[in-house]
């Protein structure tokens, strides 16, 4: 029996929220193994954006700020690199293709 694509998409979804989910608990776990000190605001962060994504399935609504299938928004993505790599101490990525100014 084929399967509907309602249901693919449906499986796909529930697959990018459990990924959002395992990402934004490996940040918090991390920072706290590492022992860095998260701000409050990176605190917040992680708590709403996981808060949304339990309830909604999704952390955005405005589909112009991520692509249909995916659990965050590209800013959202982007900030939970972010606290990611502060968390396992790696220097933050260049943003915006800018090179860093020279001392």
């Amino acid at each position: 029996m084929r399967d509907k694509p309602t249901d693919l998409r449906t499986l796909a979804r529930k697959a990018a929220e459990r990924a959002a989910l395992r990402a934004l608990r490996r940040a918090r776990l991390t920072a706290a193994k590492q022992g860095v000190e998260l701000s409050d605001w990176e605190g917040e962060f992680l708590g709403s954006v996981e808060e949304r994504v339990k309830t909604y399935g999704r952390a955005f609504g405005d589909p112009e700020k991520g692509t249909a299938g995916q659990a965050l928004s590209i800013m959202q993505t982007v900030k939970l690199k972010e606290i990611a790599a502060k968390a396992t101490g790696e220097k933050p990525a260049r943003r915006f293709g800018r090179k860093p100014k020279p001392d």
